[in-house]
């Protein structure tokens, strides 16, 4: 957990409050008191130091007071339960009690202690102190409202992701066993025909097995894994093809060194073969291309496919689900393309790391 988001408990709050919302708020009393001083620090002359700091004091000590009572408990008691009359009155009266103690105050202080001043007559001081309380109340509101939406805000990210994982699980769990079934259906013809390949489909099946269950889970992964990943999932899916089949993987790119969030390139690959290649009974193609620029990642993906079926709309949640992490996890970072010809289909993801 965040350190900001350390939970403590405050006065005239019946539950407890990050640290962050701590932090706000004492920042926003401080440039208030900050600002009372200098405003009033002509009373240190005036008067003396004491009475310098006890209308400061008393000043913020009462805003402060009328602030959190509205915060914590006629807002959520009346307002947000929609007793709107209860509510007003409520304000009203804490604001009156506000202006009695704090006009008295001034009308002692300006009036009797420093000779009169402005301050010294009633109405006027009930008049400025009036506007100005509505003023740092509203600053106040205006500061909840705001850490309100942000908090709002963080909560929608954090469900929306929670929502892409749920779904990049239920991918793994939806599209690998179908994948497993025909790789072990395949490894078992060729150890039926004793052929010298099955240990090294094994081999890659482990590996591939290896990074779904211990690094794909992570945030972030090693670039030269993930295209690990993808390179073995190509060769196992070679296996279902014909010799006659082109299927290529190009890798101009020095990848140490560079992470990656895992399972992004793979939903491009697994689109090509299931709505290509695995349409296709004779010259079916694909060519993935992976280059790395500085830390610019471009991987172009062309695959053949038979004139009477469209790729458009057919990714499934894979490709939706895809859009969905590139905008969460790279916003303004990425690129994903689609070009959807008559007789090839061609992808192209631009995402810097």
């Amino acid at each position: 957990m965040d350190f900001l988001d350390k939970q403590v408990k405050l006065p005239f709050s019946k539950g407890a409050v990050s640290l962050k919302y701590v932090l706000a708020h004492s920042a926003y009393w401080l440039l208030i008191t900050g600002f009372f001083i200098y405003e009033k620090r002509y009373l240190i002359h005036k008067a003396s130091m004491p009475y310098f700091v006890a209308c400061v004091t008393v000043r913020i000590a009462l805003l402060i007071v009328i602030a959190y009572l509205n915060l914590h408990f006629f807002l959520p008691k009346y307002l947000l339960k929609k007793r709107y009359f209860i509510y007003s009155v409520a304000v009203i009266a804490s604001v009156i009690g506000y202006l009695t103690a704090q006009s008295l105050f001034d009308f002692y202080l300006y009036g009797y202690v420093i000779g009169p001043m402005r301050n010294s007559d009633l109405m006027e001081s009930l008049s400025y102190n009036f506007f100005s309380t509505l003023w740092y109340l509203g600053l106040m509101l205006a500061l909840k409202l705001s850490m309100d939406w942000y908090g709002q805000q963080l909560l929608i990210q954090k469900i929306t992701v929670e929502k892409l994982n749920a779904e990049v699980n239920f991918l793994r769990a939806q599209v690998n066993p179908h994948f497993l079934f025909n790789i072990l259906n395949n490894l078992y013809a060729l150890t039926l025909k004793k052929s010298e390949l099955a240990p090294d489909v094994v081999l890659k099946l482990s590996e591939m097995m290896e990074y779904m269950l211990y690094d794909s889970t992570d945030a972030k992964v090693l670039l030269e894994k993930e295209i690990a990943y993808l390179s073995n999932y190509i060769e196992l899916e070679r296996l279902r093809f014909s010799a006659d089949s082109a299927i290529l993987l190009n890798i101009n790119a020095e990848l140490k060194g560079h992470e990656i969030a895992p399972l992004l390139l793979l939903p491009l690959v697994e689109n090509a073969f299931k709505h290509g290649l695995s349409k296709q009974t004779e010259n079916s193609w694909l060519t993935v291309d992976i280059a790395l620029n500085n830390a610019t990642l471009t991987v172009n993906i062309e695959n053949s496919k038979p004139s009477t079926v469209s790729n458009k709309s057919k990714g499934g949640i894979g490709l939706d689900n895809l859009r969905k992490r590139l905008e969460l996890l790279y916003p303004a970072k990425h690129q994903l393309e689609f070009d959807d010809k008559k007789n090839v289909f061609h992808a192209r993801l631009v995402i810097e790391l």
